[in-house]
């Protein structure tokens, strides 16, 4: 999977909903929309998990630390 940005990823993960949620989706187009959106979802912890990680924490006396 290419690099995507989080408004990207998120905005599949809304087509793929839409998708599921439509009445003539074959149980097999289920399962294969179903998976694809647990990927989206591994893919946007990741990202989020990355970004986390390069926020800065201020202590008390007002110094930036990293996560």
């Amino acid at each position: 999977m290419t690099e995507q940005s989080l408004e990207t990823v998120f905005e599949q993960l809304d087509e793929i909903v839409e998708q599921l949620e439509a009445e003539d989706v074959s149980l097999e187009a289920s399962f294969g929309l179903y998976h694809k959106g647990m990927d989206l979802l591994k893919v946007c912890n990741e990202k989020i998990d990355t970004i986390e990680k390069k926020m800065m924490m201020m202590d008390e006396n007002g110094e930036e630390h990293e996560f």
